[in-house]
This record gives structure tokens, sequence and C-alpha cells, in this order.
């Protein structure tokens, strides 16, 4: 088992960290030691989790409601983190959502809101904390992305894209930082025991229903285990790693139609 630098002074931001794989993470990085900053909508939600594993560890934890769909929700997130002198030598970009169904028949407001959680403010997070950690000559980045970031997606087709931006985006930067004492991983899990489906409207759908969904324990522990030793990809689940090399074995025209069948109603 890979174990934290228990001399560092950061700690690990986690967004998205209330539920799902974020709140997973944030249970494993306490518990190998390091201090939490747990950011999302749910505040109520944050501080149950935060009493938990922060009494169970013994490590320091701090909450930051946030909404990352708001433009202005990553700087507020560094201003209270600097306001609480917490430095962030590990940043867990886990918060996204998607929506099913055709893109045209899908709001605006929320393709465009998709689009600033998933990628935007990933970026912007990335951005504003990846300057600490070159002065301190150490970090850690674990972007959460999706098997989605390798193929288009029919009926998800922001979602799919966001994903993709997601993994070429860190893929770059983990190739820009070599050799700086910071690494960059991509997690990208495949259908999940999440509250994700419900939220996407697609519990009806044949990848709603996949027999392969994999639990959120070890999605979180294979990317949390990725991270520690810096490897730059993390797919968790051998039907998963096998799904993501396809698409570059098939036609175009074929994977769409494969994707568009999965995403379907079943």
């Amino acid at each position: 088992m890979v174990s934290r630098d228990r001399e560092s002074r950061g700690g690990v931001l986690i967004t998205g960290a209330s539920a799902g794989i974020g709140l997973e993470l944030a249970r494993r990085a306490a518990a190998d030691g390091w201090d939490l900053a747990l950011t999302a909508r749910n505040l109520a939600a944050l501080e149950v989790v935060a009493g938990d594993v922060g009494q169970k560890h013994g490590v320091r934890t701090v909450v930051v409601p946030a909404d990352l769909a708001d433009l202005t929700g990553p700087a507020r997130v560094q201003e209270e983190l600097h306001r609480a002198d917490f430095a962030v030598d590990f940043l867990v970009n886990n918060a996204g959502f998607g929506t099913w169904g055709p893109f045209v028949e899908q709001s605006l407001e929320s393709q465009l809101s998709m689009l600033q959680v998933n990628a935007v403010a990933l970026t912007e997070l990335t951005h504003r904390f990846l300057a600490g950690m070159r002065e301190r000559g150490r970090g850690r980045i674990l972007n959460v992305a999706s098997t989605a970031a390798f193929q288009p997606g029919p009926d998800m087709a922001v979602y799919f894209a966001s994903k993709a931006y997601v993994l070429h985006f860190s893929e770059a930067l983990a190739h820009e930082l070599r050799g700086t004492g910071i690494t960059v991983t991509t997690l990208c899990p495949g259908p999940t025991e999440t509250e994700f489906q419900d939220r996407a409207g697609m519990t009806d759908t044949r990848v709603g229903a996949n027999p392969l969904m994999m639990d959120v324990g070890p999605v979180a522990e294979a990317g949390y285990q990725a991270a520690m030793v810096g490897r730059s990809i993390a797919v968790p689940g051998v039907a998963n790693r096998v799904g993501s090399l396809l698409p570059r074995f098939i036609p175009r025209r074929l994977v769409r139609a494969a994707t568009a069948f999965i995403n379907s109603p079943r």
C-alpha cells in the first residue's frame, strides 16, 4: 500500500466531496493521514463527512461550500483556503455531472453549467493551486474524467466531450510538469454505483443498468493509488480498460453507433 509523505505540510482539496467518488476519496486520503479541504454545494452533507473522517482519523478538516457552476466558485474556494492557512499539495478535481437526452432537447443552461463544472472550473482550480505547488516543488493533481473520454457520446454529447477535454488537458499537463515534483493523474471510471445515473436521468438506459457497474470503493482506491505513484491514467476494471481501447481499432461511425445503443433506453 502506498502512503503519503507524512512530513508534507499541505493537504488535499477534494471537489464534489459530499457523495460518490469524492466522498470515498476523502475517506481514503484521511486514512492515509492527509488533512482535508472539502467542497461541494451541500454544506450539511460536507459537515457530516468532515466530522466523521476528521474524528476517525485525527486529521484537520476544512469545509468550503461552493457551487462550481457559479463563475466565482473556484476563486471563492481559493480565498477561503487562503484565509484558513490551508496549503493544497494534492488537488482532486472530482466535481461533475451529466444529463441524458438529445442535445437540442436539453436546456442550454444545463449544458453550459455542465461545461462550467466539468471543464472550466476544473481548469481554473488547477491553475490557481498549481502555482503554490510549483513554489513548494511538490504536488499531485487527480482529475476525474470517465471512460466517456475515449469516444463521442450520442444523447450525452456535451458530457462525453467535457470528459474528453479533461483527459487531454490532464495528459498534456502531465507532460509539461515532468521533472518538477508535480504529477497529474486522470481517473477514467466506467459506470459506477453513485448518484450520477439518477441525476443524469439515465437509470432506465442500458448503461444505467450495466451489470458490470463497479462499486465506488474500488474506483476511488484505483484513482488514489495511481495519484500516489504519479501514473498518468487510471482506468479501473478490466472491462473498462478493454472498452477504452476499442475505439482505436473500430471505424468511428461504428463507435458512435455502439455508444448510442449503450446510451439508449432499455
